[in-house]
């Protein structure tokens, strides 16, 4: 029977869905363009920089890791890196039209990477959230390969792939507790 690895106790990596949601908003808000996107990705960014610092202040860098999970860890993420470095060079050069699958397929890697980490990291809601952007990217491709422009895959993917991450990282983290005393309820 082998041995089951669990994390410490706290909340490993709690910053991750925040980072990721900056992420894909970025990439959605490029879709649409100048003007009204570039608006939209100011507000993206200012949110993602008070959830960062508001998940930073209630749990700091997150538990520490012990050394085989944090190397499992870094493995997960390196690969997902490299696919998505590869696809953002491979996906262009394929031929016209291809690159506006950059978006849509790069979120299902990050949904199968985050897949992936929950098993290291012991955590649930990462299948969950891993699946829904494996789900955004193959609606997203389905998008970029019947409508022209990126507006929509890269709208729609990018987009909503960010409002899923940080509603999951608002839940992961207790940041849903805090919002709901400051909101008075």
């Amino acid at each position: 029977m082998s041995r089951t690895l669990r994390a410490p106790a706290g909340i490993p990596v709690p910053q991750l869905e925040v980072l990721l949601g900056g992420a894909g908003w970025v990439a959605g808000s490029l879709g649409l363009g100048t003007g009204g996107g570039t608006l939209l990705m100011a507000g993206g960014l200012l949110l993602t920089g008070w959830l960062f610092t508001a998940v930073r202040r209630r749990h700091g860098s997150g538990a520490r890791l012990p050394r085989d999970l944090r190397a499992r860890t870094l493995k997960i993420a390196a690969a997902v890196v490299v696919l998505l470095v590869a696809l953002g060079i491979g996906l262009p050069m394929i031929g016209r039209g291809w690159g506006e699958l950059t978006v849509p397929v790069g979120a299902a890697v990050i949904g199968a990477g985050l897949v992936a980490l929950s098993s290291v990291l012991v955590e649930r809601s990462y299948v969950a959230v891993g699946a829904a952007l494996v789900v955004l990217g193959a609606v997203g491709s389905l998008l970029a390969l019947n409508t022209a422009g990126t507006a929509t895959p890269y709208g729609v993917v990018g987009l909503g792939a960010a409002a899923v991450l940080w509603a999951a990282a608002v839940r992961r983290t207790g940041m849903l507790q805090v919002i709901r005393e400051r909101m008075g309820r």
